[in-house]
């Protein structure tokens, strides 16, 4: 097999290498060529309703439009509740590429931890999860940018007493956001004249991976993250819990790579004790 430099360069030269946001060059303005290239997801932090109840405004902003298609008053930062708003915002607007965010739950943690469950399901609908450096807000700027907007615009200048009330000032705000407020980036252009909707639909039901005939797999159990080979018990993520993963060999005979369809996810090695 070639070595990864290789096939980089490879690509690289075809043009075939997509710029990282968030990575050294993240002080330099990054925009992406295309709508639906990249979204930025992020939470605008907490704050108490009227009613005492906890609001989490859920933010998307498209990287190439600074179009909006996600703008949803939640009242949990959990993978489920989030999960349910996306499928309404791909529903409706079609699948991004890329979905670049922080660190932090539900997308992963500041540990290091980025396989759960919620990226797992972005996967099966063919949607890659990009994670910024962490403590480097600046690499999420336009969706920073969107939430001191909403901030000085729409949570400053009211009280909003229930969720429904939160997310009917939200819908208004995010049409005049979207259609009739020029952005200075865009000279003054609005957001909507540079996006479009995606090709890609969102489908009925996400895809399973499928491994070619001779590969050996092996199924996750529902409730702890390890699979058998070889007589012997290996830990693997536990957000792949119910999955099938693919065990393939590597140049080192005692060595496996353990892979979700072509992700590698974890490794084998038959000398550890």
């Amino acid at each position: 097999m070639p070595a990864c430099s290789t096939v980089h360069q490879v690509l690289k030269r075809h043009g075939l290498i997509l710029s990282e946001p968030g990575g050294e060059r993240a002080h330099l303005r990054f925009e992406a060529d295309a709508p639906n290239d990249l979204w930025q997801m992020d939470f605008k932090g907490h704050s108490r309703l009227g009613d005492g109840s906890r609001l989490h405004p859920l933010t998307v902003v498209d990287d190439h439009s600074r179009y909006a298609p996600c703008l949803r008053a939640l009242g949990t930062e959990t993978g489920k509740d989030v999960k349910a708003a996306l499928t309404q915002v791909f529903e409706m607007h079609g699948l991004p590429l890329r979905m670049f965010t922080d660190n932090g739950n539900p997308w992963g943690d500041s540990q290091g931890n980025r396989w759960t469950t919620f990226r797992v399901w972005l996967l099966k609908l063919g949607v890659e999860l990009i994670h910024s450096r962490p403590y480097h807000p600046q690499s999420r700027g336009k969706n920073e940018r969107f939430h001191r907007s909403l901030e000085a615009e729409v949570m400053s200048l009211r009280p909003l007493t229930t969720m429904a009330d939160a997310q009917k000032a939200f819908d208004r705000w995010r049409h005049i956001y979207n259609h009739q407020r020029p952005h200075e980036a865009l000279d003054l252009a609005v957001p909507a004249s540079r996006y479009r909707p995606s090709i890609r639909p969102m489908p009925r039901k996400p895809a399973e991976p499928h491994y070619a005939d001779g590969t050996i797999t092996r199924k996750v159990p529902a409730t702890k993250g390890y699979i058998s080979f070889m007589g012997r018990y290996w830990k693997v993520p536990d957000a792949f819990c119910g999955e099938y993963l693919a065990i393939r060999p590597t140049p080192n005979e005692a060595e496996f790579g353990v892979f979700f369809a072509s992700h590698l996810i974890a490794t084998i090695d038959l000398t550890e004790r």
